[in-house]
């Protein structure tokens, strides 16, 4: 007996789902904050060619990660 039925999401609903799951490994959680970081100074970048922004004179857009042994399992 096949049942027929409909299934509504809104993205109130389902962006929880998927934070919790994609943030649950800290590799993952990680490489996000890694790209989203890159992305902001990769903006600024272009931002600053189209004079929409003015970079600094002491600008110098990077990333730094830091490995904390001790910590293992936390973040810093």
């Amino acid at each position: 007996m096949e049942k027929k039925g409909s299934l509504s999401i809104h993205s109130e609903n389902i962006f929880p789902i998927i934070k919790k799951w994609m943030y649950s490994d800290q590799d993952i959680f990680v490489r996000e904050q890694i790209s989203n970081a890159t992305d902001a100074i990769t903006k600024l970048e272009k931002l600053a060619l189209i004079s929409e922004w003015e970079k600094p004179a002491d600008y110098k857009g990077r990333v730094s990660v830091i490995v904390n042994p001790d910590a293992k399992n936390h973040l810093l």
